[in-house]
């Protein structure tokens, strides 16, 4: 079978938004740009003029200012575009027509829809509400709410007058969301009653009261869910927002806060990621428009929770002109291709989900390719964790064999991509298709030298525009500089295990898995990853994960498996888990245990928390365990008995 699943057709270079935007630079500039891999090297080699004309090709609204990128001796110290004025609302919001912006579908199946100019109109009475209630520029408005109309028009209303938002989504639990708000301290807090998952409707009243209780915002707003309860001390989302003239939208610097995110929290208190309006308006305009080739007319979904990063990447595709479809519940219920019923449905053109989710459709039996139009559907994005080579020949065999499969990866920490799609690439199994343009992306060994093949630390050698303006509480911007740059001098080393493919006109990249995950069985680094895909392609595994176990000086492999129903880990089972470790990967990454479990903890995002277990199986306390979406199943991994000999 060869390597190469899809090739993009002959003319893509003329109709995609990315061959519109290499063949000007190539006309206006009078340089030639044979290949991608060229392309790239003249957005890394000319860093301010590639961003300055990103600014102009996707059309941003606002003032750049003359100076592009300040000088200073530390990466992080480096400021993009320090004179420029703008408003990241105005931004996402600058088509005001009748056009559908927003398509919310509930988990019960009821719809509705907004239209650019009611978006707008909604958008504007957020932000007159939130000045009357006396928000003022750089105050904190949180919402922990599902991906509701209601929570992107709130967050845009926020943005409007120069609020910076964050959002959890209501699975989290009350300490999860106090870890979180507790430490930004919202002026006011958007929450609702109850929310739909899986058939049922959960009740949020006796946390909501406990969370009010302990952060004591000014305001508390409620979005009535589906049961409409009432919560006390609270006013209504519709009582809020009274009729009236919206605002002017408050032109702010480059770096002004937009979002707080945070990191998952499983080693400590989250951090608190702060990210400006340009730096993510700039970058995810990029990202949508010449790598995922976005435009009017298109209709992107992902499903995320508002407690993910690809919320606020989502939302950003408003620019772009596309239309989102929001959906909120259990991805599985009530049947496995609920999911991909939308993209007929809705005539979505671009789906996105997990790499987890991806191989839960093929476990499934799910073929869409069999059972659906899908007709609709140019692209494919995944991320979440590396997507398995298996997973991309599910893709195109059983999903749909002419679209662009674009997995994607980058995190919270850069609200982006270091790696993604490219509509005029082929699609290699295995890998994301290339390096974004201006990221100066490499892969590095433990001095920090380039590794041109093998395997290495992925870092990004110049600065970029969606870099952190900094962490909350973090003055002097030292927690900022050791979560990134102390590891290797003067460049952001990511925390991922990754490996550069090099191709005759471009470079691919496989991620292993993060570098704080890497095993180290006698010296030699395994990626977490490499297990996994040989593990989690046998029937009888459900999902699994790896750590490794300190052990007579040295580490071992411990896999935790976690089975399908009915399948029993017996040693035929269990040799052949390690026949497929030792033929698919290496005799090294053969487990020195294979342990059956009954369920693995997670993030409220759905990661595998590797370090948490590894903590757990040598006794240690586990400092976050809040920040996990069944802390419980912790208690699983707790002195076992197999990994005492």
């Amino acid at each position: 079978m060869s390597d190469t699943l899809w090739t993009p057709a002959p003319v893509a270079r003329a109709w995609t938004e990315l061959g519109r935007f290499w063949q000007a630079l190539e006309q206006e500039a009078g340089i030639d740009l044979p290949d991608y891999r060229a392309l790239h090297r003249w957005s890394i080699d000319h860093k301010e003029a590639f961003w300055q004309r990103i600014w102009q090709h996707c059309g941003i609204r606002g003032t750049a200012g003359e100076t592009v990128l300040t000088d200073a001796p530390h990466m992080q110290e480096q400021r993009w575009f320090p004179d420029a004025a703008l408003n990241y609302a105005d931004n996402l919001l600058a088509l005001r027509n009748d056009d559908i912006a927003l398509v919310e579908i509930s988990e019960d199946g009821s719809r509705r829809t907004l239209s650019r100019h009611q978006l707008y109109q909604q958008a504007g009475a957020v932000a007159r509400a939130l000045l009357a209630s006396g928000v003022k520029p750089g105050e904190r408005v949180a919402g922990w709410l599902p991906n509701r109309m209601e929570t992107l028009v709130a967050a845009l209303g926020s943005a409007w007058i120069g609020a910076t938002w964050s959002s959890c989504s209501p699975d989290f639990g009350v300490q999860g969301v106090l870890d979180r708000f507790g430490q930004i301290e919202p002026a006011v807090l958007l929450d609702t009653d109850s929310y739909h998952y899986g058939g049922k409707t959960l009740d949020l009243c006796d946390r909501i009261a406990q969370v009010h209780h302990a952060l004591a915002p000014r305001q508390c707003i409620r979005v009535p869910g589906p049961a409409n309860l009432p919560v006390n001390h609270t006013v209504d989302w519709s009582d809020w927002l009274q009729p009236g003239d919206a605002p002017g939208f408050v032109a702010l610097p480059f770096d002004h806060p937009l979002f707080i995110l945070y990191s998952s929290g499983t080693t400590g208190a989250p951090k608190c990621i702060v990210h400006g309006a340009g730096g993510t308006l700039l970058q995810h305009a990029k990202e949508h428009r010449l790598h995922a080739d976005l435009s009017a007319g298109d209709r992107l979904f992902y499903y995320t929770t508002c407690g993910w990063m690809m919320w606020n990447w989502l939302i950003g595709a408003l620019h772009s002109g596309a239309s989102l479809v929001l959906y909120d519940g259990n991805p599985g219920w009530p049947h496995m291709d609920r999911l991909v019923d939308l993209i007929d449905q809705e005539q979505i053109t671009h789906f996105g989900t997990s790499a987890k989710f991806i191989q839960a459709l093929e476990k499934a039996g799910v073929m869409p390719r069999n059972s659906h139009d899908l007709s609709s559907l140019r692209c494919l994005l995944s991320t979440g964790s590396p997507l398995l080579h298996e997973s991309y020949d599910y893709l195109y065999r059983d999903f749909k064999a002419d679209m662009l499969v674009s997995s994607i990866s980058g995190g919270t920490d850069i609200i982006s991509c270091f790696a993604l799609g490219n509509p005029l690439l082929p699609v290699i199994r295995g890998e994301l298709q290339c390096l974004g343009l201006g990221m100066d992306v490499g892969v590095v060994d433990d001095s920090g030298k380039p590794v041109e093949t093998g395997k290495g630390e992925l870092v990004c050698r110049q600065p970029f525009p969606s870099m952190p303006v900094g962490f909350w509480n973090d003055p002097n911007g030292e927690r900022y500089r050791s979560a990134y740059f102390d590891r290797f001098d003067g460049i952001w080393a990511h925390g991922d295990f990754a490996e550069l493919m090099p191709h005759a006109h471009h470079d691919g990249l496989v991620i292993h898995g993060r570098s704080d995950a890497v095993l180290n069985p006698g010296g030699v680094r395994i990626g977490t990853a490499e297990i996994y895909r040989q593990v989690e392609t046998l029937d009888a595994i459900r999902e699994s994960v790896v750590v490794g176990q300190d052990w007579q000086g040295d580490t071992r492999v411990i896999l935790f498996v976690v089975l399908q129903p009915g399948a029993e880990l017996d040693q035929s089972l269990t040799d052949r888990i390690r026949a497929a470790i030792r033929s698919g990967a290496s005799p090294r990454h053969v487990p020195a245990k294979i342990v059956q479990v009954a369920e693995i903890p997670r993030t409220v995002s759905g990661k595998i928390v590797e370090l948490a277990i590894r903590d757990v199986i040598h006794g240690r306390a586990v400092r976050n365990a809040s920040a996990l979406a069944n802390p419980q199943a912790l208690e699983l991994f707790r002195d076992l008995p197999q990994l005492s000999d």
